[in-house]
């Protein structure tokens, strides 16, 4: 199973690079949310599935598993959603401004 989520891991990081090496600024900010995906996954096959208890204290001595790759996670996709939703309004600001979202267009741009 690990290979197989690896294997969509380069799927998705190709597509995301591709995306990314564009002249639309709203491909660009697509790319960077597939390429955040990319990395969520990443880390959830890299923290592994662990069995065991929840780590309470006053429970009995066993196998605990570990909650930090979840955390990391959740982590990563808060500020993930937050530079996603910051570019789509600036990328929404330029296009109000010059009326165009290619970025060969807005290269010599008045206010550059």
């Amino acid at each position: 199973m690990e290979t197989l989520i690896t294997i969509l891991i380069g799927v998705l990081v190709t597509v995301a690079v591709y995306l990314m090496l564009s002249k639309s600024v709203i491909r660009i900010i697509l790319g960077s949310a597939v390429l955040s995906h990319a990395v969520h996954l990443l880390l959830m096959t890299m923290g592994g599935l662990k069995k065991g208890d929840v780590p309470l204290i006053g429970e009995g001595t066993g196998k605990f598993t570990d909650a930090l790759p979840q955390a990391l996670i959740l982590t990563a996709i808060v500020i993930s959603f937050a530079v996603t939703a910051f570019l789509l309004v600036l990328a929404y600001r330029t296009y109000k401004e010059t009326g165009s979202d290619n970025l060969g267009a807005l290269r010599g741009f008045k206010d550059e």
